[in-house]
């Protein structure tokens, strides 16, 4: 609202303090990308710890060890020192790109973490059986780096998508839309890959274990490989609203020109930090996904047999070509499209009151274009706060409901559908969402930096139309990258909760 409403209709620069919107736009960085990936990566690291102690449980039940049971919170605390080392080691040299900066400290976090899981499972696994469980750790770091570069791929100005994207904004508004969802699409591509080969490589290894459930263990230790750098990465995100509030510090000050094209710079490194930290929740609750589908068939296997049903009946895998499992996969995916309309529709539907309060701020107060008066900062504060906490309330229900209903009416294999389809479909439309969205966000700073020229060779900057239309487009990627992309993570690991502790009520 704020972006629409002051660059394209106003005329007025980003951040201008005479738009009565920058104040809740800057608020909302701090509660989407801070408080917001916080609450996610905070339920990623509970979520996976649970299923990989539930996983843990059936090796202990084999070798009387109780360490599988303990080795996911133990990793997990190694995991946070080696982050605090990487964020004390993020120095700044002149001249150099900001993100490369803070790349150093990643690596030496990665570094730490290797060696932090080499000793956790050397010491707490049996002798003959660690280094598998070690080189499965090491595969889902390795899937943490590689989603890490493949997000920077899509995102960054460096490179082809975000190029394309620019360019197509010099033909209009219509073929930077058209142009930015090709780039959306088209990234799920490799994360899908990535994905596979990890779920694929850890389970074996997990396998070469001899053990009993040594496969699906393996998997487990891929994901807590993957989060030990979470709070690294968290940071990182965190990084990207400072810089933007900094840069609305400055507009709002008047400070000079070149102090904004500094934090602009930062603001664009901002944007890409942010949607890495999106690309790593979804890649971690990709390889989340699999064990608590596992977990979920334990949960259900396990009150089966107390239930005193006999072992041929019991529920083994699940079958799609049975009526019901089969509807209950369709509605798993479909539920994501619908939690997917709700959350952009609450944007749009926000969007357009701030809109209109902007709008009627411009008419009734004397001077406010002039820069004579005040704007009324807090009227569109409360809007936005309303009205996202009022959007909130259907899609809550959604999440929930569907899951509860499906699994009561149609029983326990439709819900293992329902999970299965609805987390696979939930994966590649978030990956749609938050690479396609800091694409659109990078592609308005590229231009808004004076590095897009037309074909006359005439630099295409601030105000100009190729900047109009990628506003538009970076408009439509706000909701998908800061609304319905993260949200999405959040419901695949709320329908994994919820089918794993209501598994008792589906038999």
């Amino acid at each position: 609202g704020a972006d629409l409403v002051g660059k394209v209709e106003a005329g007025i620069p980003e951040d201008d303090p005479r738009n009565a919107a920058v104040v809740a736009d800057l608020v909302g960085d701090n509660v989407g990308d801070c408080a917001g990936r916080g609450a996610d990566l905070f339920e990623s690291t509970v979520a996976e710890n649970i299923g990989a102690m539930i996983l843990g449980i059936a090796l202990f039940s084999a070798t009387q060890r109780v360490e599988w049971i303990f080795f996911p919170l133990v990793v997990r605390a190694f995991g946070l020192i080696a982050s605090m080392f990487g964020v004390l080691f993020v120095k700044y040299r002149e001249g150099e790109e900001p993100m490369d900066a803070l790349n150093r400290g990643y690596y030496l976090a990665i570094g730490l973490s290797v060696v932090f899981l080499a000793l956790t499972t050397y010491l707490m696994m049996p002798a003959n059986q660690w280094y598998w469980f070690f080189l499965a750790g090491l595969t889902g770091l390795a899937t943490s780096i590689a989603f890490v570069y493949i997000t920077m791929y899509y995102t960054e100005h460096r490179w082809r998508p975000v190029q394309s994207i620019a360019r197509a904004s010099l033909t209009g508004t219509a073929t930077n839309i058209i142009s930015g969802l090709s780039v959306a699409f088209e990234n799920t591509a490799a994360p899908v890959v990535v994905i596979g080969l990890a779920l694929i490589g850890s389970h074996w290894l997990g396998a070469q274990s001899g053990l009993q459930g040594g496969g699906v263990y393996g998997t487990a230790v891929a994901t807590m490989g993957m989060l030990m750098t979470a709070a690294y990465i968290l940071a990182m995100d965190t990084f990207g609203p400072i810089v933007d509030n900094a840069g609305g510090i400055v507009e709002m000050s008047d400070a000079p020109a070149d102090v904004r094209k500094g934090t602009d710079a930062l603001d664009a490194t901002g944007n890409t930090t942010k949607a890495l930290t999106k690309g790593y929740a979804i890649g971690s609750a990709a390889l989340a996904a699999f064990l608590l589908f596992q977990a979920y068939l334990d949960k259900v296997k396990l009150v089966q047999e107390s239930s005193g049903i006999p072992k041929a009946n019991l529920m083994e895998s699940v079958d799609l070509s049975k009526v019901e499992v089969f509807v209950g996969a369709l509605v798993g995916a479909m539920l994501i499209f619908l939690f997917s309309s709700f959350a952009i529709r609450a944007v749009s539907n926000v969007a357009s009151e701030i809109i209109a309060e902007v709008r009627r701020q411009f008419r009734t107060i004397p001077g406010l274009l002039e820069g004579k008066a005040r704007p009324d900062f807090a009227r569109c504060v409360d809007i936005t706060t309303r009205g996202a906490l009022r959007a909130m309330v259907m899609p809550g229900i959604l999440a929930t409901g569907v899951p509860i209903v499906v699994g009561i009416l149609l029983r326990a294999e439709a819900e293992a559908a329902l999970l299965m389809v609805g987390t696979m479909s939930g994966i590649l439309m978030a990956t749609v969402m938050n690479n396609g969205g800091g694409a659109w966000d990078n592609a308005k700073k590229m231009i808004e930096a004076g590095h897009l020229k037309d074909e006359k060779g005439v630099v295409q900057g601030k105000r100009s139309e190729a900047h109009k239309a990628a506003v538009v487009g970076d408009t439509i990627g706000d909701p998908f990258k800061d609304t319905a992309g993260p949200s999405l993570h959040v419901l695949i690991k709320l329908l994994s909760t919820i089918t794993l502790v209501l598994a008792p009520l589906f038999i």
